[in-house]
This record gives C-alpha cells, sequence and structure tokens, in this order.
C-alpha cells in the first residue's frame, strides 16, 4: 500500500504529536486572523460562530492527507477543492491563488518552527522534506505559483509576510471570537504562544510585544511528557468540548 507521507517521513512525526499540533493551531490562528483574504472565511458565517472548530477543521484536513493512503489522501485533498468551488459558486468570484498559498506556507513554516520549538533543530533535508509533502497537496490542488523548493518558499513567505497581512476589523472582531470562545486563561496562552511561534511581522501586526512566558514553562512541559501527564496539561489548553480532539492529537506513529 502506497501512502501519500512515507512512514519514516518527518513530517509523519510532527504530525503524529498533539503538541506540536497545537503549536501549529496557534500559529495559524495568529495568521488566519490578519490575512487580507479572510473575508472569505466570514462569507459562510462558520469562522466567527465557532473559529476553534474551523481552525480544527483545517488542521485536521491536513492530518487526514499526512497519514492517509495516497487515493485516500488524493480524494481528501479533491474533497477541499469541491468545498472551495461550492463557496465561490455562491459568492460569485473565485479564491485568488495567493490565498491558497498563503494556507500551504502556513501549515510548512509552522510545521517546522513547532517542532523545533518542542524538540530539535531540524536539518535542511528535514525542511525540504516538509515542504515537498505540502507541495504536491498544493499540487494536487491545480494551485499556480508554487516555489519549486524550500530555497525559493523561504522568499516567497517573507514576500507574503509583507505583502498579504493586514490588522483590520476582521482581525480584531476574530480576536474577540478567540476570546469569547477560550475564556481568559486560556485567551492568555494562546497569545503566549503566538508570542513564541509567529514571524517578527505577524507579532508586530498584532502587538504581541515581550517575552513569551512560555519560554520559562517549556522545561517543565518537556518534563511532563516523560512522566505522561503532557495529556492533562493539553485539556487545560482547550475547551472541555474539544476533548475528543485533544484525545486524537497524539498518534501512534508505528500504524
Amino acid at each position: 500500500m502506497k501512502y501519500f507521507v512515507d512512514k519514516n517521513s518527518i513530517v509523519r512525526e510532527i504530525w503524529g504529536k498533539g503538541d506540536t499540533i497545537l503549536f501549529i493551531f496557534a500559529g495559524a490562528s495568529a495568521e488566519f486572523a490578519l490575512n487580507k483574504a479572510v473575508d472569505w472565511l466570514y462569507y459562510t458565517g462558520r469562522l466567527p460562530k465557532d473559529p476553534l472548530a474551523r481552525l480544527f477543521s483545517t488542521v485536521s484536513y491536513a492530518r487526514e492527507i499526512v497519514f492517509s493512503e495516497e487515493r485516500s489522501a488524493f480524494k481528501a485533498i479533491d474533497h477541499i477543492n469541491a468545498i472551495h468551488s461550492s463557496v465561490e459558486a455562491n459568492r460569485g468570484k473565485n479564491i485568488p491563488d495567493w490565498a491558497y498559498r498563503d494556507v500551504l506556507f502556513m501549515l510548512i513554516d509552522y510545521s517546522i518552527r513547532s517542532y523545533e520549538i518542542l524538540e530539535r533543530t531540524l536539518s535542511d533535508y528535514e525542511k525540504q522534506e516538509v515542504f515537498d509533502v505540502f507541495w504536491r497537496v498544493g499540487k494536487r490542488m491545480n494551485l499556480k505559483g508554487l516555489p519549486q523548493d524550500y530555497a525559493e518558499f523561504e522568499t516567497m513567505r517573507q514576500i507574503h509576510l509583507e505583502q498579504d497581512l493586514f490588522n483590520g476589523n476582521f482581525t480584531k472582531d476574530l480576536y474577540r471570537q478567540y476570546f469569547k470562545h477560550l475564556g481568559p486563561i486560556r485567551y492568555f496562552l494562546l497569545l503566549e504562544t503566538q508570542k513564541l511561534i509567529t514571524p517578527k511581522r505577524v507579532r508586530d501586526y498584532l502587538s504581541l510585544r515581550g517575552i513569551s512566558l512560555l519560554n520559562l514553562l517549556l522545561p517543565i512541559y518537556k518534563v511532563s511528557r516523560n512522566i505522561k501527564i503532557d495529556g492533562l496539561l493539553k485539556s487545560l489548553i482547550l475547551p472541555s468540548e474539544y476533548k475528543a480532539e485533544i484525545r486524537s492529537l497524539d498518534r501512534q506513529l508505528t500504524s
């Protein structure tokens, strides 16, 4: 059986760990709010109604693709395309290609950033491997203008950060929704995680100043993984209605 991502790939290790996924989630929640195409996520009403569910949905699709047999992964990608095509038909205009690329760029960048914060520095080969997986996702989606290697991605990623972000009314509303759905303590943890994982350009737009308190807490958390209480800590980060998702975050990589 041929899998979309090789069983020995670093990408499976990254997306098989609940803590790295939560960090990816935190970084994406910041950039989704700033993206100039965020109006598309507001169009259906799903994002402002339940932003955590919408972000979990995006992460879950990416995770399903990473661990699926190749044909199943292609079906999942085609399903994503069909959903977007339906939204475009209803609105009478197309989602710009750069908006799709931005989401892929987020998944690449935050996959690498989260693993390096929580585990170790990745080699150039491993970073290219992460890039290759999501490049194949973009290729299946028929996206135009994709970078051809990790070095070109880094250049395009920086251009995106300079050109495609904006702190506007949608940004402010989305952060109000984050606060509403998370509550003050979890919202504070979200901001501290965003301070730690997001690029400087994102932090500047969101006025995320200072050093993240998580720099002090990360060594404690890493110890908690060794004594198997990290599941409890994960459950404290997200609301109780996401218990099922939290339990499913860590995946057996031997499967």
